[in-house]
């Protein structure tokens, strides 16, 4: 039998195809675990934004002041 064993060559094929789909499962967790944890970065910088157009519109702050702030968390 070649040395495949009872399932002979497709036993092989087998094996290798479990494997990759194992490994693409991974990096797809790996994948979406930093996708997820950038997706709050991104809701926490737009609510950000948001805070800084309110302050703004109450005229807590001028529009030098207002630029300023919206260019460094546009930036970051």
């Amino acid at each position: 039998m070649m040395g495949f064993g009872y399932f002979g060559i497709f036993g092989a094929i087998f094996m290798i195809l479990f494997w990759v789909a194992i490994i693409a499962g991974v990096v797809w967790l790996i994948k979406w675990l930093l996708e997820s944890s950038s997706g709050t970065s991104k809701i926490s910088k737009n609510r950000a934004l948001e805070i800084l157009d309110e302050k703004y519109a109450r005229g807590e702050i001028d529009d030098e002041e207002y630029e300023r702030r919206k260019r460094k968390l546009l930036e970051s």
